[in-house]
């Protein structure tokens, strides 16, 4: 067998075992699943699993890692189909929205994120995807001037957080309505920042 072949083996081994672990660690949560049902459902050894990840938290962080570009690529593809800067900012934020409401996507990324790898690396992993691109936002629009002056930090740390805790509260909700008042909410919370 070349090497070639066996490096394809390795990657075939790796996806499937993130494949496999993100569909476990999504309906049933981080705490609820052990190797030994990953490794069954990915059809491999736990030797197979140790020779890619460390640990069941190395495998989650890199499923988290996975399901934050998969968002955050999202975030950018629906922006960047705008020309105007705030409309590209406006129609970010509600994708993020969107895509966030995935009940599958809001327990990896957003409950058991902070719980597994903590809140420092969870909000580092976080503002190296999604975070990334509004802060860029951002920037360019106050560049422009249609967001006045101001750190661009602290405005999009709030900006996340808001965000953040509404698709946590969306999650736990019953009422079809509330998506609709929350992407409603978060326009008018855009608008407020706009140069006058």
């Amino acid at each position: 067998m070349t090497s070639g072949v066996r490096a394809q083996q390795r990657e075939q081994t790796r996806l499937t075992l993130l494949r496999e672990s993100r569909r476990l660690f999504s309906t049933l949560g981080y705490a609820s699943v052990g190797l030994s049902e990953i490794v069954r459902a990915a059809g491999v050894t736990k030797g197979a699993l140790y020779h890619h990840f460390d640990s069941k938290a190395d495998l989650f962080r890199a499923v988290l890692e996975q399901v934050q570009q998969e968002v955050a690529a999202h975030i950018a593809a629906t922006a960047d189909a705008q020309e105007d800067a705030w409309d590209q900012l406006a129609y970010g934020c509600q994708a993020f929205i969107s895509a966030s409401t995935d009940p599958a996507l809001q327990r990896i990324m957003l409950v058991d994120g902070p719980a597994v790898l903590g809140w420092r690396e969870w909000r580092a992993m976080n503002e190296a995807t999604s975070g990334r691109h509004l802060t860029e936002a951002l920037t360019l629009l106050i560049h422009e001037g249609t967001i006045p002056a101001q750190p661009v930090a602290p405005l999009m740390h709030l900006l996340s957080g808001a965000m953040n805790e509404a698709v946590l509260w969306l999650a736990a909700s019953e009422e079809s309505a509330d998506l609709t008042d929350t992407r409603q909410a978060l326009a008018r919370m855009l608008e407020a920042l706009r140069a006058r």
